[in-house]
């Protein structure tokens, strides 16, 4: 067996210097002069963000199913609208906001175009809100199969009076096929592809001439009058990686900024190899970016059962790579809509028992890790879907109440209350706990070779507060014990070192390790059964 307890170098320089009594809402040289400032910053930091298609989720108002474009409703054809709305986000905000998420994003809601290959067994319609039908002079129509203007604004205020924050979702890369903006301004549009990501159509989606000025300010132009008419707290930005960087750097950045002030903005840059491909979108003034290297390393050695050192060197090179104010900021996430369910990720064959104890423990790293948790819907109610439309199925009628969920359904785990509930668990656990949310980051074991076993410490402290905690995860099918050598890891602070010494920890995750543990002289022993985590906080 191989230990690992913090040393290496590049990790323990960066959270040593950071230490677990920095306060993360203090101005951040890392951060950059365009991101948001202040108490803001724990805002977000502090955040669950829930993802809906409205579309999927619930339908609040049957008055709207076929407005607008004709022959695009049809709930049995995955590529057509199903219903869901506005109205009904509004009406499951309490579901939402009892999972423990503050923020509600959806995607887009603007007009979409009309059926694209009618007559065939394609036929689609843009029931998720990525080919919108621009026009020009633009305007600011909301879909109308989705709800009206008043209906967003409505939602909006709604959830600002549950004390939470509503992230759109935009599009600047691309209009929808056969948009009235392509029609009455092609030449705003790459009529040649170079092999690049920047000026090659994505999947044929007529693409955007950011160069050019006019089609820069236009769109920029765009998403400002979107932001401060319906006072958005947040936006997720489409395909940002297909988009000349200076264009985001130099024009839309700020001018949303200055439309909206701390507006909190995120890049969606789908790229799987390390943390040093999404570290160019900070650096252009965004606030934050997906984590998609997390999610491949998460997929690797949780859903496909591989060796924790593929998860604890995605961690490192994130935090490591961003440095810890901006690894605070970044978004994990499982999966989303373009990703397969993480459920379905372990493959054919894999006993369902098995699968809720690998799943359960990828939501314990997704609330314990640093960084911002992404759920999507379905994710609590342990949803099964594989690619792109599968993963994208109708919430179901019984979710919405304890009696439904702790039925058995196909295309769930069965008792899929037992996943929400643990939702509800680790949601509660990470916003209760600084520590999780703003604190530090310190490796405390990697396999190395041995015991298939991950464990971090995080950290934060202040004169009033204090939140610190251990994390480990076994990945082994047995039951494994790993003894922790606090003192010896130079990436907790030494004051946290000497208070870690000799102390008592109760462990907040209930999946089945000791109820407390302690230490004793800097080290503390942790015994974990077979695929399942362990959060222990410090008394």
């Amino acid at each position: 067996m191989k230990r690992r307890l913090g040393s290496l170098l590049a990790i323990s320089l960066v959270l040593a210097a950071c230490g677990s009594t920095s306060t993360s809402n203090d101005p951040d040289p890392f951060l950059g002069p365009q991101a948001i400032s202040g108490t803001n910053i724990d805002t977000w930091r502090r955040q669950i963000i829930y993802l809906s298609l409205p579309d999927r989720f619930f339908n609040g108002n049957t008055g709207n199913d076929t407005l607008g474009q004709p022959y695009c409703l049809d709930r049995n054809s995955p590529y057509k609208f199903h219903g869901g709305d506005l109205s009904g986000l509004r009406q499951k905000i309490s579901y939402i906001k009892g999972l423990g998420a503050g923020t509600l994003w959806t995607t887009p809601v603007y007009a979409q175009v009309p059926e694209v290959n009618p007559g065939t067994s394609t036929a689609s319609c843009g029931y998720h809100g990525y080919w919108p039908n621009f026009k020009n002079p633009s305007d600011l129509a909301v879909e109308p199969k989705l709800g009206t203007g008043s209906e967003l604004s409505g939602l909006i205020t709604d959830l600002h009076n549950n004390g939470m924050r509503y992230m759109m979702d935009m599009v600047a890369n691309h209009a929808g096929y056969g948009a009235s903006v392509a029609k009455t301004n092609p030449g705003w549009f790459h009529s040649n592809c170079t092999g690049d990501d920047i000026n090659c159509p994505l999947a044929g989606l007529p693409d955007f001439r950011q160069e050019d000025s006019t089609v820069a300010t236009y769109l920029t132009n765009l998403s400002k009058n979107w932001t401060s008419t319906y006072g958005i707290d947040a936006i997720r930005m489409d395909t940002a990686k297909h988009v000349p960087m200076n264009y985001w750097q130099y024009n839309w950045i700020p001018g949303v900024l200055n439309a909206r002030p701390n507006t909190f903005l995120l890049a969606e840059a789908f790229v799987t190899g390390s943390a040093s491909q999404i570290k160019p979108y900070y650096d252009a003034g965004f606030d934050s970016a997906f984590n998609f290297p997390l999610r491949s390393a998460l997929v690797s050695s949780i859903a496909k059962a591989g060796s924790m050192d593929t998860l604890a060197s995605s961690v490192q090179d994130y935090v490591g790579t961003l440095g810890m104010n901006r690894a605070l900021l970044t978004v994990n996430l499982l999966d989303n809509h373009d990703v397969p369910r993480f459920l379905n990720e372990p493959g054919y064959g894999v006993a369902e028992d098995e699968i809720r104890r690998r799943y359960h423990m990828a939501l314990g790293a997704l609330m314990t890790l640093p960084g911002i948790p992404q759920l999507y819907y379905g994710n609590e109610i342990a949803m099964y879907g594989g690619g792109d439309p599968d993963n994208r199925r109708d919430m179901p009628s019984w979710a919405w109440t304890s009696t439904g969920r702790s039925g058995t359904y196909s295309g769930f785990l069965p008792n899929p209350g037992l996943t929400f509930n643990l939702v509800q668990k680790l949601s509660s656990v990470r916003t209760n706990n600084p520590g999780l949310w703003k604190g530090s980051y310190a490796e405390m074991w990697r396999p190395n070779g041995g015991t298939n076993v991950f464990a971090f410490y995080r950290g934060y402290s202040d004169s009033t507060t204090g939140s610190r905690l251990i994390v480990a995860f076994n990945n082994n099918v047995t039951s494994a014990s790993v003894t922790l050598n606090i003192g010896a890891n130079t990436g907790i602070s030494s004051a946290d070192r000497s208070y870690l010494a000799n102390r008592v920890f109760d462990d907040q995750a209930g999946q089945g390790a000791l109820a407390t543990v302690t230490s004793s002289n800097g080290s503390v022993t942790v015994s974990l059964p077979g695929k399942s985590f362990a959060i222990y906080r410090a008394r």
